[in-house]
C-alpha cells in the first residue's frame, strides 16, 4: 500500500502533496532502521495504519487557512506530518517529550522542506502561545489529554467546528468519554475507510 491509497480516498490533492506523501515511506523507512518510530513489524503497513489513520482528521474537519495545530505526543510525527502536508495553509506544532523522537520530527520535515510544521521537545503545558486544536494519536486518555492542553486552546473561534481536542483512539471508549458527556462526538473511523484495522478506531472531538 502506497500514495494509491491516499488518493483512493483525497482524489483532489496536489501533484506536489502527492510527491511529499510518496516520500513519507523512504523516509520513516531509513528513519525507523535507526529509531523505532512505529513498530518494527508494521512499517510495512505506513501507509494504512500511521499516514491514512491521521487523515481521518482531515475527513473530520477541513481547517481554514490561518488555523493554528498542536499535535500533542506527537511521536513519530503522527498525526502532525500528514496533516502539515494536507493543510499547507495551516500552522503545526508537533509535540512530544522523548527528544530523540523529536530529533527525527524535525529532520523528516526538513526533508519534506514543510514550511508549515515544527518540532519541539517540551510538554504542551510548558508550551507558550494559543492553539485552536490541538490533535492526538494513542498518547493518553482523554482526561488527561484536556489537562495538559486546556490552557493552551485559544477561545476565538476560526473554524465552522468550535476549538477543541480532536484524538484518534481504539477500543471501547465508553468510560473514558463518561466524564465529558454531552460535550464529546466520536465517530467511528470505519465511516471514512475501508479496511479491517479501521473497525475498532474512533475520532473523537472534545469541544472546549
Amino acid at each position: 500500500m502506497s500514495i494509491q491509497l491516499i488518493k483512493k480516498y483525497f482524489p483532489n490533492i496536489s501533484d506536489e502533496q502527492q510527491l511529499l506523501f510518496s516520500k513519507l515511506g523512504p523516509l520513516y523507512t531509513e528513519w525507523n532502521s535507526k529509531v523505532n518510530l512505529v513498530s518494527r513489524t508494521d512499517i510495512e503497513n505506513l501507509y494504512e495504519r500511521h499516514i491514512l489513520h491521521s487523515l481521518a482528521i482531515a475527513k473530520f474537519i477541513k481547517f481554514l487557512p490561518g488555523t493554528r495545530v498542536m499535535d500533542l505526543g506527537t511521536g513519530g510525527g503522527f498525526p502532525g506530518i500528514p496533516l502539515s502536508i494536507m493543510f499547507p495553509q495551516v500552522t503545526f506544532v508537533l509535540v512530544d517529550s522523548i527528544t530523540k523522537k523529536i530529533n527525527v520530527v524535525t529532520d523528516i520535515i526538513k526533508s519534506l522542506g514543510l514550511q508549515n510544521a515544527s518540532a519541539i521537545c517540551a510538554r504542551a503545558e510548558n508550551l507558550e502561545g494559543e492553539f485552536d486544536y490541538v490533535v492526538s494519536r494513542a498518547t493518553a486518555p482523554l482526561n488527561e489529554l484536556y489537562k495538559w492542553s486546556r490552557t493552551k486552546i485559544s477561545k476565538k473561534q476560526r473554524n465552522a467546528i468550535p476549538n477543541g481536542i480532536i484524538c484518534l483512539k481504539g477500543g471501547d471508549l465508553t468510560a473514558e468519554l463518561l466524564p465529558f458527556r454531552g460535550r464529546t462526538e466520536s465517530v467511528p473511523v470505519g465511516t471514512y475507510f475501508e479496511g479491517e484495522f479501521f473497525s475498532t478506531k474512533h475520532l473523537v472531538f472534545l469541544t472546549m
